[in-house]
């Protein structure tokens, strides 16, 4: 192939680009009407726009470039080893937001902080959870049950987590 492309030979190469793209337009037009067929039109007089401007050496030097730059990446074995690392770490990446969704491989809420909680008081576990003062309006009795200080906001965990807050 050539490196540099002459004016006729640009001008040439945009003329045969347009008539392929404008047979191609008359098909997309009978098929799907007059909106993508004048689209179509449109894109395909781009290529002899840039023959006629002197622009189809600008886009052969680039295409060569590219096509260089790809030949050079694909038959290299270290690109290679560059994409399967970037394809694992993809594939960890999704598998571990699974994984947080599910609640698997993830420490339970409050299992890190109570551990810390009891160490502090000395090993002792807290009877239960403190009574609401006298005379507030709206408190909740607390519950009796063995439960953790946590259990009162399972509705607000729950919200959360459909929101995708964790």
């Amino acid at each position: 192939m050539p490196d540099d492309l002459t004016a006729t030979a640009g001008l040439s190469l945009g003329a045969a680009l347009t008539i392929v793209g404008l047979l191609i337009t008359f098909f997309v037009w009978r098929r799907k009407g007059v909106a993508s067929g004048l689209r179509g039109v449109a894109w395909s007089l781009l290529p002899l726009a840039a023959g006629l401007l002197g622009l189809m050496n600008a886009i052969w030097q680039f295409a060569l470039s590219l096509v260089g730059i790809v030949a050079g990446l694909a038959f290299n074995p270290l690109v290679w080893a560059g994409v399967v690392m970037a394809g694992v770490s993809v594939v960890l990446y999704v598998v571990s937001g699974f994984m947080r969704v599910r609640g698997a491989g993830t420490s339970p809420r409050g299992a890190a902080k109570g551990e810390e909680s009891a160490k502090g008081a000395g090993g002792a576990k807290a009877a239960g959870p403190a009574a609401a003062p006298a005379g507030q309006v709206g408190a909740k009795a607390p519950k009796k049950s063995g439960g953790d200080d946590l259990s009162d906001f399972s509705d607000i965990e729950d919200l959360l987590r459909k929101r995708g807050i964790d």
